[in-house]
């Protein structure tokens, strides 16, 4: 049997690093670790509720009726919820898909030849490299520098840009850094005259009360530009698989970004009708889980400032999203991370998971469950402080 040989995308280093390996040693254990990582909505004790369910059993999803860019009911729900949030787009800017990723993984298909390039924030979360990798484009990095803010470096921006650069991918709010891309720094980047990506999906999320909203990337008027969110944070629904993009810009080279789209979607009709039937009943029930998802947020993060004021730890200031991140002292330790999981039994997300390469970043979700999240800051403080 002749050996296959098999695709270098999916050459991705997958080998357990040091702190995988004690987690799955501890937890063999039987250690009781206490996890402030969880991001899954799901399972954060936080829903008690399901009658969205019932919102899938309609007559009509027996029916198939392929729509590449989506059902025109469901892009016309998704209309609505941006018109809520003062965004206008019409219907025809809209297209559904299963799911952020692949939202990217479709506008890499419209906008890059292999072997083009596509630049990415640092940091970042790893997912969009291997998304970027499966699509044979190859990456660039701009830098999200902190000053007692977070601000896109748009030197590093600059030297990023070359012939092949067929993309600029933002998230904002940015996971993990929670910083949103400003007025000042859109203008820049869209004088580069690249496309922009932007990821928005925390959007619906700011950390500070009275907050004006996140602003979008749709602003920009003069340059095509795609806006991504979809029900897996907009309304704590990851299972349900149905995520959009808007398309902005100028109409001529908006119309032919989605008649390309259109046969992108048109060869993998990856949606199913039930959740697209159903969507403007579960945009409309996702505001009542946002709203119980949003007090969880705020709730520990005002916790958290409490808890670490006039301690060693440092609480970076944020706008959005579902995580805070920590500046830990610069101690003679491997990894803060490890160091915490193996003396405290308490479990955070390094820095250099997201490719940040400042000493002493850890990574928290704002979305654990309050008792366990007030629990492992107290573990956290403690142990830096000893």
């Amino acid at each position: 049997m002749t050996t296959p040989t098999f695709s270098v995308r999916t050459q991705i280093p997958q080998s357990p690093n040091g702190l995988t390996v004690s987690l799955a040693a501890l937890r063999a254990a039987g250690a009781p670790i206490l996890d402030l990582t969880l991001s899954n909505p799901t399972r954060a004790g936080i829903f008690d509720d399901e009658s969205w369910v019932t919102h899938l059993a309609r007559s009509q999803s027996a029916t198939y009726e392929p729509a590449p860019l989506g059902l025109k009911s469901a892009r016309s729900a998704v209309a609505r919820y941006l018109r809520q949030k003062g965004i206008v787009a019409e219907v025809e800017q809209i297209v559904l898909c299963a799911s952020t990723s692949e939202a990217y993984s479709y506008l890499f298909k419209l906008l890059t030849n292999p072997g083009d390039t596509v630049l990415f924030p640092r940091p970042s979360y790893p997912l969009l490299e291997h998304l970027a990798i499966l699509e044979n484009v190859r990456l660039s990095h701009y830098n999200i520098r902190y000053d007692g803010a977070y601000y896109i470096d748009t030197d590093s921006v600059k030297r990023g840009l070359s012939g092949s650069c067929k993309a600029i991918v933002l998230v904002s709010p940015n996971n993990p850094t929670g910083s949103c891309t400003c007025d000042q720094e859109l203008e820049t980047l869209v004088a580069s005259g690249v496309p922009l990506i932007s990821d928005e999906v925390f959007a619906d999320f700011p950390l500070r009360p009275g907050q004006s909203p996140i602003s979008t990337v749709l602003s920009a008027q003069s340059s095509l530009v795609f806006s991504l969110g979809g029900l897996s944070k907009t309304a704590g629904l990851p299972q349900l698989k149905l995520g959009w993009i808007v398309v902005g810009g100028p109409e001529r080279i908006r119309r032919e970004a989605v008649a390309r789209l259109e046969l992108i979607c048109d060869t993998f009709l990856s949606l199913n009708t039930p959740v697209q039937v159903a969507l403007p009943e579960l945009l409309e029930y996702g505001a009542q889980r946002r709203a119980r998802i949003q007090a969880r947020l705020l709730h520990n993060y005002q916790l958290l400032e409490q808890r670490v004021r006039d301690t060693p730890v440092s609480l970076r200031a944020t706008q959005g999203g579902w995580s805070a991140v920590l500046q830990l002292p610069n101690l003679a330790l491997e990894d803060w991370s490890l160091h915490l999981l193996t003396q405290a039994n308490l479990l955070v997300q390094p820095g250099w998971f997201y490719d940040d390469t400042q000493e002493g970043i850890v990574v928290l979700s704002l979305l654990t469950p309050v008792h366990e999240f007030s629990e492992g800051l107290e573990r956290l403080v403690n142990a830096v402080e000893r």
